[in-house]
C-alpha cells in the first residue's frame, strides 16, 4: 500500500468538500486527477529503461484524453498514441509535435491516413488492404512518417477476452501465424523499403506479463527476418503497452521494471541497441492517479439489503457496471466533511443514478453505513473511466478536478474540464444538425 498516494487522496477529498466542488445540489459528482501521481508515473516508467537505448514513450490518449492531462504527460518527456482524428486533435492542442505522435486505428479512413502522412504522424498499418491505401497515398505524395505493420503474433488471450489482442481471431494487425501470412508479409516490406517499423500489442488487463512478452518475441523474430534479407530495413519496434493493474488496493502491483524484466527475458536482441523502440502504455499510468467522488442522495433498505443511491453509475464507471466481475472497483467512504466514515459497517449495495436495474458500483459490499450526504469515494478510476463518458439517460459528464497537496496540507485545484452542460431547445423547435 502507498500511505502517499492515499494521503493525497484523503486531503482532496476533505478539501474537495470543504471548497464546495462537492456541492449537494450543483455538483454532486465530481473527478479528480493526482498530478503529482502522474508525474510520478510518469518518472517510473522513463526509470525502468535501461540508459543508452534509443525508447520513447507514447502515452495512449484513449486512457485519458483530457488536453491537460495529455500537456502534463508531454512536459515529462512521453510521446502520444492515439486511435481516432479525435484524438489526433486532443493530442495535437496538448503540443504533441507530429513526429511525436503514433496513429494506430485499425479502421482509418482515407482522409485520416492522408492527414496523418501529410503531418508526418507515425502510422502503424493494420491489414493489407490499408497497405494497399497507403501504398496509393505514399505515390502521390511520399510522407516522412514513421511506416510500420501491426502484427497479431496470435500468441493467445488473458483473463479478460475482450483486453486481449493476440488471439487466433483478434481484429487487430496481420496474423502471423495464418497460411501463407508470413511470407506475403516479407515480399511486402522487400517491395517497400519505407516500411521500417513492426508493431505489437498483446492487450492489457488479464494478461499476464509472460504472454506479453512473447508477443514481443514474436516481433523481434520478424524483424530480424527482415533484416536478414534486408539488412537494417527494419529500424525500430513498437512493443505496445498493457501492463495490468491492481485495482485491490493503493499499491502499484507490477511495475514497468517489472515488465522490462520480462521483455529483456523473452526477447534478449530488444535490448542490444539495434532496434529503436517505442512503448504505448495508458491504463498503467494513469488509472491509480485518479478518482471518482459522489453525494450518496438517499439511502433506503429492500429485501434487508441496504443500498446507497448516489450520482456514480454506468454513465462514468460503464465497464464496472456492466462487467462487474472483470472490472471491480474498490469503493471508499467518507462522511459529508470528506472525511474517511468511522461508522459501523454494513453489508450495502452501491447504486448509480441510471434508469435500469443492474446500475450499481458494488454488490453487498462491506463499508461504513452510509447516510444522505456522505460521500462514496471509487479510486483506481483514472483510466477509462471518468474522461470515457457514457451519455446513458443523457447523464451530463462531470467536472474534473486536477489537484495538489501542498507541504502544508493545503489542497490547491485546477479545473481540467467543466461540467458538461446540456442542450436546451425550446418546446417544438428541432435542434439544427449539421
Amino acid at each position: 500500500m502507498s500511505p502517499t498516494r492515499a494521503h493525497r487522496r484523503d486531503l482532496a477529498v476533505h478539501a474537495a468538500a470543504k471548497e464546495g466542488l462537492l456541492d449537494p445540489d450543483e455538483t454532486p459528482l465530481a473527478a479528480f486527477v493526482d498530478l503529482t501521481g502522474v508525474r510520478e508515473s510518469a518518472r517510473a516508467l522513463l526509470a525502468a529503461w535501461p540508459a543508452g537505448l534509443h525508447v520513447r514513450h507514447a502515452f495512449a490518449a484513449k486512457a485519458n484524453n483530457l488536453v491537460p492531462v495529455l500537456r502534463l504527460l508531454r512536459e515529462e518527456g512521453l510521446d502520444c498514441e492515439v486511435a481516432s482524428p479525435g484524438e489526433l486533435a486532443q493530442a495535437l492542442a496538448a503540443g504533441f509535435e507530429p513526429t511525436g505522435i503514433v496513429l494506430d486505428s485499425p479502421v482509418k479512413t482515407r482522409k485520416e491516413l492522408a492527414a496523418a502522412l501529410a503531418l508526418g504522424v507515425a502510422v502503424n498499418i493494420d491489414n493489407f488492404e490499408e497497405l494497399t491505401r497507403v501504398d496509393e497515398l505514399q505515390a502521390a505524395r511520399p510522407s516522412t512518417s514513421r511506416l510500420g505493420v501491426r502484427l497479431n503474433p496470435q500468441v493467445g488471450t488473458g483473463a479478460i477476452e475482450a483486453m486481449s489482442t493476440a488471439g487466433l481471431t483478434s481484429k487487430f494487425g496481420v496474423p502471423l501465424a495464418d497460411p501463407g501470412n508470413r511470407a506475403r508479409l516479407l515480399e511486402a516490406f522487400a517491395f517497400r523499403p519505407w516500411l521500417r517499423w513492426v508493431h505489437v500489442h498483446v492487450g492489457s488487463q488479464g494478461c499476464p506479463l509472460e504472454l506479453m512478452a512473447s508477443g514481443v518475441a514474436a516481433a523481434v523474430a520478424f524483424a530480424d527476418e527482415v533484416n536478414r534479407n534486408r539488412p537494417g530495413q527494419i529500424e525500430g519496434i513498437d512493443v505496445g503497452g498493457g501492463l495490468p493493474v491492481d485495482f485491490t488496493g493503493d499499491g502499484d502491483g507490477l511495475t514497468f521494471a517489472d515488465h522490462v524484466a520480462a521483455l529483456r527475458a523473452a526477447a534478449p536482441s530488444l535490448f542490444d541497441g539495434r532496434y529503436r523502440i517505442i512503448t504505448e502504455f495508458g491504463r498503467s499510468l494513469l488509472a491509480k492517479n485518479g478518482f471518482l467522488a459522489s453525494r450518496v442522495e438517499y439511502t433506503k433498505s429492500a429485501g434487508g439489503r441496504a443500498i446507497a443511491l448516489t450520482h456514480a453509475g454506468a454513465q462514468v464507471a460503464t465497464r464496472s457496471v456492466f462487467a462487474p466481475e472483470a472490472w471491480p472497483l474498490r469503493i471508499l467512504a467518507y462522511d459529508r466533511d470528506g472525511r474517511p466514515s468511522d461508522a459501523a459497517p454494513v453489508l450495502q449495495d452501491i447504486a448509480g443514478p441510471c434508469c435500469f436495474a443492474g446500475d450499481l458500483l458494488a454488490r453487498g459490499r462491506e463499508l461504513p453505513r452510509l447516510t444522505a450526504g456522505d460521500l462514496v469515494v471509487v479510486p483506481d478510476t483514472g483510466a477509462y473511466y471518468f474522461t470515457t463518458h457514457f451519455a446513458y439517460n443523457s447523464l451530463p459528464a462531470p467536472p474534473v478536478y486536477g489537484f495538489q497537496p501542498g507541504d502544508d496540507g493545503t489542497v490547491s485545484f485546477t479545473l481540467l474540464r467543466p461540467a458538461e452542460e446540456l442542450p436546451e431547445s425550446s418546446p417544438g423547435t428541432v435542434p439544427t444538425v449539421r
